[in-house]
């Protein structure tokens, strides 16, 4: 026996917005996830990411607008109607039952024979590497080992939708690294569709095809992962992408499509994204800043701070536009504090952003 779930199944929201009184916890928005894909919602505390997932899974009733599962508008059914299973940041395993119980938990809810739930609940927990592990209590796993029950807890139950809720908070540094790769190789492999919330860019990045980045119960942008990293759309979205440096720039001419940017002493030649002339952010990327000696044409740093971080040395250089963050492979070759720099950019890891 194997477990599956309703492959491809799209997610439509169209005007979907959540009040609490006068306060907006989600502003009215429109929303396409394609199924068979994992969707990230990413954003800080307070952004609306979470009441944004529990209205997918029919804990919180909209305000206003309309879901769709499949085709099928689910905007007032409840959460037991939705086809839909959500995996808890808690993991919320119940300590009395074994494992197995709790995979096969919903099953039996449901009506299912304890016999034919307990051969699903096994077959979903070789489906998530866990295999043999059934008759155990949850106080017998590791922290991942108890991520992996809650996951097959809610595969058992093939939904057409899989979704999760900051899923990897609990798990150290480590632990989350394997267990985002075991997610996204699992989703890969049944095609289900994921809506997955984190607060975690890296986390995002490793996981998605597309994230969706939120700010203030609003989508601040919505893209592939390479889009969003290389292409942010204003200040906010490529600080909350990674490391970014936000530097005071100046577009002094248009040609096209591209802009010449001048930077201090230097000057390059930048895709305008639809910038005037005049003054203007640039957002460039710690691994974008080449350091080398000072010279004509490169901007002048001094070295504030060094660390060694085993792959690579992180600086901190202060310029006559502002510190400057970069990160360098150089490491057989360290550069002493107090030690003068000029900096130049590479080709990618630099754009033009609105503030």
């Amino acid at each position: 026996m194997t477990v599956s779930a309703k492959a491809g199944a799209e997610v439509r929201l169209e005007g979907i917005g959540k009040r609490y009184g006068p306060v907006a916890a989600v502003k009215p928005l429109d929303l396409v996830i394609a199924g068979g894909t994992l969707v990230t919602l990413l954003g800080p505390s307070g952004c609306g990411k979470t009441t944004l997932l529990r209205m997918i899974a029919g804990l919180e009733v909209p305000t206003e607008g309309r879901i769709s599962i499949g085709g099928r508008d689910v905007t007032r059914l409840s959460a037991g109607e939705r086809d839909v299973s959500l995996v808890f940041q808690s993991y919320a395993l119940f300590p009395h039952m074994t494992v197995a119980e709790n995979v096969a938990y919903g099953l039996v809810s449901s009506g299912m024979g304890k016999r034919a739930a307990a051969e699903r609940a096994l077959a979903a927990l070789a489906s998530v590497g866990l295999d043999g592990l059934g008759q155990r209590l949850p106080s017998e796993l590791s922290g991942g080992q108890q991520q992996r029950v809650a996951v097959a807890r809610a595969l058992v139950l093939e939904p057409a939708v899989l979704l999760f809720d900051e899923p990897l908070s609990n798990l150290d540094a480590r632990l989350r690294r394997k267990m985002r790769d075991e997610i996204r190789e699992l989703q890969q492999r049944l095609g289900v569709t994921v809506v997955y919330v984190t607060h975690d860019q890296s986390e995002a990045l490793a996981v998605s095809d597309r994230i969706v980045v939120m700010r203030n119960a609003e989508i601040a942008q919505a893209g592939t992962p390479a889009e969003l990293y290389e292409q942010p759309a204003d200040i906010f979205v490529a600080g909350f992408m990674g490391e970014a440096n936000i530097l005071p720039a100046r577009i002094t001419a248009l040609a096209g499509d591209d802009a010449t940017v001048e930077i201090g002493p230097m000057t390059v030649t930048l895709p305008h994204r639809g910038l005037a002339t005049g003054e203007a952010a640039l957002a460039i990327r710690p691994e974008a800043v080449r350091i080398g000696p000072p010279g004509p044409g490169s901007l002048p740093a001094r070295v504030r701070r060094a660390a060694y971080m085993g792959a690579v040395m992180e600086y901190t250089l202060d310029s006559a536009i502002g510190a400057v963050f970069a990160v360098s492979p150089d490491v057989g070759h360290p550069l002493p504090v107090d030690a003068e720099a000029g900096l130049t950019l590479a080709d990618r890891g630099v754009v033009l952003v609105r503030s």
